[in-house]
């Protein structure tokens, strides 16, 4: 239920501010970006899976959690990263 190794790796090569980067605040909210995507779908399918409720939101409050902290930083890199994303309207 979670994301490919391909799928992952795109998301990486896309956002990612250097070769390998897995790390940085734009990637890894890309990242559950795409989880959340997945999760979302399989709720829509099986409408009483808790469990997967309850890890979704966890995921949501973490990438919450991330972009707070990337508009402290950086608000041109939050703001680019909102757009890119399509969150936000």
């Amino acid at each position: 239920m979670g994301l490919d190794t391909a799928d992952k790796a795109a998301v990486i090569k896309e956002y990612g501010t250097h070769e390998g980067d897995t790390g940085s605040t734009e990637t890894q909210v890309a990242i559950l970006s795409e989880r959340i995507k997945v999760l979302t779908d399989h709720l829509r399918v099986h409408n009483h899976d808790e469990a997967t409720r309850r890890g979704l939101r966890s995921i949501v409050g973490r990438r919450r959690r991330l972009l707070q902290y990337l508009n402290g930083v950086d608000v041109s890199r939050y703001r680019n990263l909102i757009n890119r994303l399509g969150l936000r309207g």
